[in-house]
């Protein structure tokens, strides 16, 4: 998804370079100006027939043109989680293109620190019809996931504040916890992995009402994006202004936040008791 909108975010700027405008440009293509619109806005998947003709007629050649013809065939290509039963575009998908992840979570650990135990009573909890099978799938792409947070060819950047009373919530029962928090306290010394606590005397914060990330996607210069999960579904935010306020969020939270070093004590601790 994150490859198919840097594409089209090229195609635009070819466009706007040859000194076309949308109403000139998409005769020359057969295009209605709607779909080269739809093609622009990342809205559709990009034919990389569509892309030879609009290199043409952009007069885009050399290693522009390989370039931008390798993109449109990897955007084609399906992702990892597929073979998961995972739509192109879930969350996973954004995520796998990106190089930073910042989250913040208020009642449970974030997934990409979750063991399969936790995960699986966090789904199983949540009140939407799963086969066996699905619910299998779904706790395997989340283990999936963490594999970058210790890959050397793929890596992912990891900033996570996890709100206090999340270590003392025993979901998937007292031992599930403790294994989790176990894990915690694993992951904590990766050198991918920045985690903070937010103590529960902190009272009123900056994100009290939700959760939230924030993906960061790095050499592929794509804007950031910022990420909401809720109760009843979730929102992907790509407006300036509401990443903006999503940041400041996040600079606040992690404000309060205790340092890494004394997280990781209190997560010990926590596991201890």
């Amino acid at each position: 998804m994150i490859r198919r909108r840097v594409l089209a975010r090229q195609l635009k700027l070819l466009r706007e370079q040859s000194g076309l405008t949308l109403e000139q440009a998409a005769p020359k293509l057969d295009f209605s100006v709607s779909k080269l619109s739809r093609i622009e806005n990342a809205q559709v998947v990009i034919d990389v027939h569509w892309v030879k003709s609009m290199l043409d007629v952009y007069d885009a050649g050399g290693a522009r043109w390989n370039e931008l013809l390798d993109l449109a065939r990897e955007a084609q290509q399906p992702g990892w989680w597929r073979a998961y039963g995972l739509g192109n575009n879930s969350y996973i998908a954004f995520e796998t293109e990106a190089s930073r992840v910042q989250v913040f979570t208020l009642g449970y650990v974030p997934g990409l620190l979750q063991t399969a135990g936790y995960a699986r009573a966090l789904m199983r909890a949540v009140p939407v019809r799963r086969t066996d099978e699905q619910l299998d799938n779904e706790v395997a792409a989340r283990m999936y996931r963490q594999q970058r947070l210790s890959s050397a060819e793929n890596p992912l950047e990891l900033v996570a504040v996890v709100d206090e009373p999340v270590l003392h919530r025993p979901v998937g029962g007292p031992d599930g916890l403790r294994e989790q928090l176990d894990h915690l306290a694993m992951l904590a010394e990766l050198d991918s992995v920045t985690l903070h606590v937010l103590p529960a005397a902190v009272g009123a914060h900056a994100a009290l009402a939700s959760g939230f990330s924030i993906l960061s996607f790095g050499e592929l210069e794509e804007p950031d994006m910022a990420y909401i999960e809720h109760t009843v579904g979730a929102l992907m935010l790509d407006k300036a202004e509401e990443v903006v306020r999503a940041k400041l969020a996040f600079e606040h939270v992690l404000s309060d936040s205790l340092d890494p070093a004394e997280s990781l004590a209190l997560i010990r601790r926590s596991a201890g008791g």
